[in-house]
């Protein structure tokens, strides 16, 4: 796989979006902002959000929804990596936001479920209905985690439902080329799960004890991050420890593609043919482009 870095310096990147103008808008989790990453690698600041910036996705009114995780992180230095830590004690939650690109309006959309505050939001996707499925990580506490989620809501506010819950530790989301599947990465377990949709913004009733179907657990000590999908179904998963991309097939198989980072957080589609690849490695702050073997899946909004 040819690769070609792009941009270093970056504060633990993260939520890579592939924008028309050849341009990344990503997060910067332990700088607390948004960053274009234009096309010479040159970087401009688009929004400070507070918290933890984590994933982010173009929604249906072309603004940008950000999954922010409270400030869920305290932030290791490891001989020079940078590698999240405990949760400080000062989290109280997390929140999804909505950034305008165009007023340059930041706001917060929403907090809390069915009463209950979100606890650290992470990963995003849009279905074709203008709606959005989300992983709520959990996080840390002295005595252990708080198990994660999987949630659906409205660009307009109106609605936001667990879809399931009690998840150890829930991260990147994506949805097969048909959308009849919801993808989630857990990162504790290194299992890529696969939970059928019964319709739009609804998970169907789980097959027996298991809150979904395994596609595949990895084998030995390594962890999930975000995904994304392809044209063709794979389902491409950052890989921490055994740095890189882990491809999963539906059917359980696996392949994996080194990136030069211990902790590989994010990988995003774009160009022309959707083959250019970004990869964001986190603990050196940089940002790859990949020509990838095989198309990835057109998103169903972009910038």
């Amino acid at each position: 796989m040819d690769m070609e870095l792009i941009c270093e310096g970056l504060e633990f990147p993260e939520g890579p979006i592939a924008m028309a103008d050849g341009s990344v808008i990503l997060t910067e989790i332990k700088a607390r902002r948004l960053t274009r990453v234009k096309p010479d690698g040159s970087k401009e600041l688009v929004v400070e959000t507070g918290g933890g910036p984590n994933g982010a996705a173009i929604g249906p009114d072309g603004a940008i929804w950000i999954t922010n995780n409270g400030g869920s992180f305290e932030w290791l230095d490891q001989g020079g990596l940078t590698i999240p830590g405990p949760t400080p004690a000062s989290h109280t939650g997390g929140y999804i936001q909505r950034f305008d690109l165009k007023s340059g309006k930041l706001e917060t959309v929403y907090d809390s479920c069915g009463g209950k505050r979100l606890v650290g939001p992470n990963d995003i996707v849009f279905d074709r209905q203008g709606g959005f499925w989300f992983s709520d990580h959990g996080c840390s506490t002295p005595d252990g985690r708080k198990n994660g989620a999987v949630h659906y809501a409205k660009t307009d506010g109106s609605h936001i439902s667990q879809q399931r819950g009690h998840l150890i530790s829930p991260n990147g989301i994506g949805l097969s080329p048909d959308e009849k599947t919801v993808y989630v990465a857990d990162t504790m377990l290194g299992r890529l799960w696969g939970f059928d949709v019964a319709e739009p913004g609804v998970l169907g009733p789980p097959d027996g004890f298991a809150p979904g179907r395994v596609i595949c657990n990895l084998p030995g000590y390594q962890l999930l991050d975000s995904l994304a999908v392809e044209a063709g179904g794979k389902v491409c998963v950052a890989t921490i420890i055994n740095g890189g991309i882990t491809t999963f097939d539906p059917g359980g198989t696996t392949e994996h593609y080194p990136v030069p980072d211990l902790v590989v957080t994010n990988i995003c589609f774009g160009g022309p043919d959707m083959t250019t690849a970004w990869i964001t490695a986190s603990s050196t702050g940089k940002l790859y482009r990949a020509k990838w073997p095989r198309p990835g899946l057109k998103l169903n909004f972009n910038g």
